[in-house]
């Protein structure tokens, strides 16, 4: 009868090892910490769906506790958190976070992944920020153009996907 209850037991421990590992096999990656900035400022939720794909990816390679990234957006880019239903009156194209999008925003910004938007951009096309998905003032930066340069003079490596 012990013999059955070690299996599980056994089982239980192998799992425990493997998950054990899982940081170092991180750490032989080769990647130490990070900072990095993805700038967007493009239309088309082909595009923005990439983007935010290849930070994704960058995550899954580097780990989440290793990676602080921003996403900065300017221009068309808002576009990536901007409701479909929030185009009119505003000087916006169209607007991109639907479901789908808003599922791939939130997962990110679970994983530590902050967004900036900017101030002259929502000004210029006429857009509140209560048209933009999960969005508030401290999102906001002055210029996202500018922002992109401080965050670059601080050490982060930028991305333009």
């Amino acid at each position: 009868m012990s013999r059955f209850l070690s299996l599980p037991a056994a089982a239980v421990a192998a799992c425990l090892l493997a998950v054990a590992a899982l940081p170092a096999v991180a750490e032989d990656s080769g990647y130490e910490k990070q900072k990095v900035v993805y700038h967007v400022n493009y239309y088309g939720a082909k595009e923005e769906t990439a983007a935010l794909r290849n930070l994704q990816n960058h995550i899954n390679a580097v780990g989440a506790e290793n990676l602080e990234a921003q996403v900065v957006m300017h221009g068309d880019g808002i576009a990536l958190l901007l409701y479909p239903d929030a185009v009119e009156g505003t000087k916006m194209q169209e607007g991109n976070a639907n479901d789908e999008m808003q599922a791939r925003i939130a997962g990110l910004k679970e994983q530590g992944v902050e967004f900036k938007i900017c101030a002259n951009t929502l000004k210029g096309r006429q857009v509140e920020l209560t048209d933009l998905y999960d969005a508030d003032q401290e999102d906001v930066v002055p210029s996202g153009v500018a922002e992109l340069s401080k965050l670059q003079a601080r050490g982060f490596t930028y991305i333009k996907p």
